[in-house]
């Protein structure tokens, strides 16, 4: 008997698959129902129809959509991927009026078909973007209906503002897009002095008054009953040396000495000056660039930490409107901290109070500006150890200037917070320089004042603190070297002076490392109607650690979300009122913002990618321009408002303030400034690897290698100071040169949108209503 085969078992034809995309069916043939593009969807993030009469911008931005929508389904077949007939805002399905029958395809099948499916690439902790040439407009969390102050003049160094009032940029929906998108005009380095306000939001604010527009009622004097404390002293040059940053290689009798002077050259390229700057020495950048308002200084080793001093508006022009700056040097360039290992105490370290202020015996120049100098008035010698980053009080707590001092308590200037070496968070009362110099001190040098103990300070046995940031005056949030952060409630304490085993109001496990970023979100709670409590503390953090995961917490819930995930550390991060959210750092050093408002909650941005690791960022609550500073030497700025869609008239521009570079050969450093203005690169995830690569090589003008001299550790806007000294920008860098910066932006075609700033801002009848440059 012959041998029979088994019966064939049908199996599923998956090539039929493509017959089904294709409209048709594999059984009868006939063409499946298409789908009506008109209809609406019903989805909140389909965007609106426009009407005939919409602007012109807005009509040009629908436009761009499309385009890359077409741009990304003609893309679609050349990756080999199934195309489905679904169009973007479109779900309701018109049956054809009529079904006609087609042949059968006699198309042999392909030849080897993939039965895998397609690997999931979507990110389960934040929402992806539609595309690289779209972003979303940044939406305001904190609503202030009261009306705010704004500059009518360009300010000016040491000179008073002239502020009048006007509409707060959240006081309505409609000027919150008309200012939104005026922001996204400025093309220069800093902010544009026309549209700057004070979008803060503190608990101490003074309510019920007959101006709350003024800056003395949104940022109040607080701490005024508290003291220096007793045991400060006064330290001659000699015994305040230990205490000062010294040099790598001892003397032959093996004692401390002073740190080398720096060689830096300074002036335009090509035309440069070579400098020599010993520790406590600045110059000008104008001395070596005319129309230059920089200054470059010495600290004499690395700094981490950097920190503008908050003043009271009456008090500033008794003191011909100074800033005070607070610089944290390490103890010498060669010194590495470790994390989570704790010093003993003593700890000799110190933490300079250098100001910006008019320069004596010439008060002006030739475009009528004041003359300006940096000075270290006073060194703090402290026992603590080096900071790793400090922080001033966010509201101004120093004593009235209109005093004259009398007995043996000098003034204090504020409040001075900080993490140390010793593993604590530590707060100091800073005494007025004006109080502690003797009328026999060397008016060039330093006077030097030891403070042997802190006012306040918080010990954790287990963990070291890490990083910080105030909340208002009396909430402290503290990063640990263990992945946990502490919230300090420090008001009972400073008014009592009762700080002895003090512990905090909140311990919340939020990362598996060290936390190295930290930052409030300066919003108040809101209640169960959506009110918001304006005299409570903010309950939201931002926090980034060494796991590189980048988190979003409510206090009020004892674990933190993630947003975020990188193989990077993230080093700063940084709370902008007018991005909506924090900024931080995302893979390949790029920088990003992430929304904190509800209907856009996780989804962010690329704002910029620096050449080299982020170390700072910092965002201004005045003005929407961001700092970052960069292990490559450069410090730049950007416009965090961008335009919310690529190809517009007005560019990405990433402004490099300045760029320092270092000599391994003859140990000397270059620093440059003046750089035209680079237009952002942002590159597409949907790019394949090798034309990804290639791209990269052609924008790509860097090295991936950078001494650690060339470093700019911190960069900080001037916060504390009002609309007058917003334009301010403070940089430490790992060679120990700091400098402070004027920056102020510009319209694109020096036009303002809008026709003018008071019909821009509704202050008066509008004159028209359409915009006045492209978008």
């Amino acid at each position: 008997m012959p041998r029979q085969l088994r019966a064939r078992i049908s199996r599923p034809n998956y090539a039929s698959l493509a017959a089904i995309v294709n409209g048709e069916d594999p059984e009868t043939g006939l063409t499946k129902p298409s789908f009506d593009e008109d209809a609406d969807s019903g989805s909140d993030f389909t965007p609106n129809k426009l009407s005939e009469d919409a602007p012109d911008d807005l009509q040009n931005d629908s436009e761009g959509l499309l385009e890359v929508d077409k741009e990304e389904s003609e893309e679609a077949p050349k990756r080999g991927k199934i195309q489905t007939p679904t169009t973007s805002g479109s779900r309701s399905i018109s049956h054809l009026p009529s079904i006609t029958r087609t042949k059968p395809s006699h198309k042999p099948p392909p030849k080897s078909i993939s039965k895998m499916s397609a690997p999931r690439t979507a990110k389960i902790y934040a929402l992806p973007n539609p595309s690289v040439h779209h972003r979303h407009r940044a939406m305001p969390v904190f609503i202030r209906k009261e009306q705010v102050e704004r500059l009518d003049a360009p300010p000016t160094l040491f000179k008073p503002p002239k502020i009048i009032s006007t509409n707060s940029i959240t006081s309505e929906q409609f000027l919150t897009d008309r200012i939104s998108k005026a922001w996204g005009y400025n093309v220069g380095p800093g902010p544009v002095w026309n549209i700057m306000e004070d979008r803060s939001c503190f608990k101490e604010a003074l309510e019920g008054e007959e101006n709350p527009m003024n800056e003395s009622f949104r940022r109040p004097r607080v701490h005024q009953g508290v003291e220096i404390k007793s045991g400060w002293t006064r330290l001659n040059e000699r015994d305040a040396a230990k205490y000062f940053p010294t040099d790598t290689v001892l003397t032959d009798d093996g004692q401390l000495q002073p740190p080398a002077p720096v060689h830096c050259f300074l002036g335009p390229y090509g035309r440069q000056t070579r400098v020599e700057m010993a520790m406590f020495d600045s110059h000008a950048t104008s001395e070596y660039m005319p129309g230059s308002q920089s200054f470059v200084f010495n600290v004499g080793s690395p700094a981490w930490g950097a920190d503008w001093c908050p003043t009271y508006p009456d008090d500033r022009p008794r003191r011909s409107y100074k800033h005070y700056l607070a610089i944290a040097p390490f103890p010498s360039r060669s010194h590495s901290p470790m994390i989570g290992a704790k010093v003993q105490r003593p700890v000799p370290a110190c933490i300079q109070i250098w100001c910006l202020q008019p320069k004596q015996g010439n008060t002006s120049q030739a475009d009528h500006s004041p003359a300006g100098e940096m000075k270290c008035e006073m060194v703090l010698c402290l026992e603590s150890g080096p900071a790793f980053e400090i922080k001033w009080c966010p509201l101004p707590s120093h004593d009235q200037w209109n005093e004259v001092h009398v007995g043996e308590h000098p003034r204090k200037l504020g409040l001075l917070a900080g993490t140390f070496e010793d593993g604590s968070l530590s707060v100091y009362i800073v005494p007025d320089p004006e109080d502690v110099r003797s009328k026999h001190d060397d008016p060039i040098r330093p006077t030097s004042v030891h403070l042997p103990e802190p006012f306040l300070r918080i010990e954790l046995e287990d963990t070291s603190c890490w990083s910080l940031d105030w909340a208002n005056s009396e909430t402290i949030a503290v990063g640990c070297t263990n992945g946990y952060v502490a919230i300090y409630d420090i008001g009972h304490a400073v008014r009592t002076g009762q700080s002895r085993n003090m512990l905090p109001t909140h311990y919340i496990s939020i990362h598996q490392c060290a936390v190295r970023a930290l930052a409030w979100i300066r919003i108040p709670p809101t209640d169960g109607s959506g009110i918001p409590s304006t005299s409570e503390d903010p309950t939201f953090l931002a926090t980034g650690g060494y796991d590189g995961l980048e988190c979003l917490t409510d206090i009020r819930e004892p674990h933190g979300n993630v947003v975020n995930r990188t193989r990077d550390v993230i080093n700063s991060t940084t709370y902008s009122s007018f991005a909506g959210g924090p900024i931080m750092i995302d893979h390949d050093n790029t920088v990003k913002a992430y929304s904190v408002s509800p209907s856009t909650l996780g989804r962010g941005h690329v704002l910029l990618e620096p050449d080299g690791p982020v170390w700072s960022v910092s965002a201004s609550d005045y003005h929407a321009q961001l700092a970052i500073g960069s292990a490559d030497g450069s410090c730049v700025t950007t416009n965090t408002l961008k335009s919310t869609r690529r190809g517009g008239s007005v560019p990405f521009f990433v402004h490099k303030i300045f760029q320092l570079d270092y000599s391994r050969k003859t140990g000397e450093f270059r620093m440059l400034d003046h750089f035209l203005p680079q237009e952002t690169q942002e590159r597409s995830t949907n790019l394949k690897g090798k034309q990804a690569r290639k791209d990269e090589s052609e924008t790509s003008i860097s090295t991936g290698v950078w001494p650690p001299e060339v470093g700019v550790h911190r960069v900080t806007w001037n916060m504390g100071n009002g609309l007058g000294g917003a334009p301010l920008l403070a940089s430490t860098t790992g060679s120990g040169l700091c400098r402070v910066d004027w920056l102020l932006g510009r319209w694109i075609r020096n036009k303002v949108p809008y026709v003018n700033v008071p019909n821009m801002r509704r202050e008066v009848d509008d004159m028209m209503d359409e915009d006045s440059g492209d978008d």
